[in-house]
């Protein structure tokens, strides 16, 4: 083995550790989250390692094969996480606010 190959192993098993640790720490966050929107940050979070962890695979493998997973999980983190914002955007919402609105007796 060579030198830029040996380097590139060890890069790439540091990564992965990394994102193994990432994963650990956020789980443990997700768990015990003080509020929701910190969960909803975690998980947003989460999604975000877990591309990681299938790019560090990815590029691993020296395979294009998990490209277009990692595009779906992307688009899905995305959308989970304005779902949320918007959920706790509504559910936020001062009450004074609500009652001009006239929307409070509609949900």
């Amino acid at each position: 083995m060579s030198g830029p190959e040996t380097v590139d192993r060890v890069l790439m098993t540091a990564a992965v550790v990394f994102v193994v640790v990432a994963g650990a720490l956020l789980l443990f966050r997700i768990s015990r989250g003080p509020s929701m929107l910190d969960r909803a940050i975690g998980l947003d979070v989460f999604a975000a390692v877990i591309i990681a962890g299938l790019g560090a695979k990815s590029a691993f493998a020296r395979d294009p094969f998990y490209f277009p997973i990692m595009l779906v999980l992307a688009f899905l983190g995305f959308t989970g996480s304005v779902g949320i914002a918007r959920f706790i955007a509504v559910r936020d919402k001062p009450l004074s606010r609500r009652k001009a609105d006239g929307k409070e007796g509609q949900r």
